[in-house]
């Protein structure tokens, strides 16, 4: 049995308490998910925490979540995922992105603040 769920929490937890960002290659390094299909394991995850946070009201763990290629943002399932839950309603790239995914980490970064 792994652990990569509870890993995959505490690397983002300690993110959002740091104020960073961490890339979903980090990720699974850090969790120690075995290749292939690591970075799908990561997403994965991900897309599981944005359901469990957005339906508890909270803000989204994944934000912290960046790809190395897209300049701190995350990946497009990000956006698009927000948009099939109705969080948000925009492109997943350009300055609307921008926009929501700071918005969405400033929201993350406070909460762990108190």
């Amino acid at each position: 049995m792994t652990n990569w769920r509870e890993r995959i929490h505490d690397i983002l937890d300690t993110a959002a308490r740091s104020g960073g960002t961490v890339t979903y290659r980090q990720i699974a390094e850090q969790a120690d998910i075995p290749s292939p299909g690591r970075i799908q394991t990561v997403t994965s995850t991900l897309e599981d925490y944005i359901r469990s946070d957005h339906a508890a009201g909270q803000p989204l763990r994944a934000a912290v979540a960046i790809s190395k290629a897209r300049d701190g943002l995350p990946a497009p399932g990000f956006f698009q995922l927000c948009s099939e839950i109705g969080l948000y309603f925009g492109p997943d790239h350009g300055p609307q992105a921008v926009l929501f995914h700071a918005m969405e980490l400033r929201r993350l970064h406070e909460a762990m603040r108190h």
